[in-house]
């Protein structure tokens, strides 16, 4: 099992920058591929953000690609997301995922968390 705790979340306005922190542990893969995805209310599960163990490769959706980025720091299984151009269509609630392959975290991961709220006004 893994366990996946999201944190960060909040309310901004159009233009600012806010930063998604998720932390995952437990012993299902030797190394954890990381990602994001977001949901809106009344929208499908929209994938935002992958990246590899090593951090060598990242994935971008297009409608956050040059405003969002994704890293993250191993000795602690972590991963950030820096969201910065905030704009309205961007409120969703935010959910890490957790997989062993790049190919799978960008569509059908296997460990979610429950996810943080980003709320943007306009």
């Amino acid at each position: 099992q893994v366990q996946v705790v999201e944190s960060g979340g909040g309310l901004v306005q159009a233009g600012d920058s806010l930063r998604l922190s998720c932390a995952a542990s437990g012993r299902a893969f030797s190394r954890y591929v990381m990602g994001w995805f977001r949901q809106a209310p009344g929208k499908e599960r929209e994938f935002i953000a992958a990246i590899t163990w090593s951090a060598g490769r990242t994935v971008y959706a297009d409608s956050v690609k040059g405003r969002f980025t994704i890293s993250r720091y191993n000795g602690k299984n972590t991963v950030f997301l820096q969201m910065n151009s905030l704009k309205p269509e961007d409120t969703a609630v935010y959910l890490c995922a957790v997989d062993s392959t790049f190919e799978v975290i960008q569509t059908s991961p296997k460990y979610w968390g429950q996810g943080t709220q980003v709320t943007v006004s306009s």
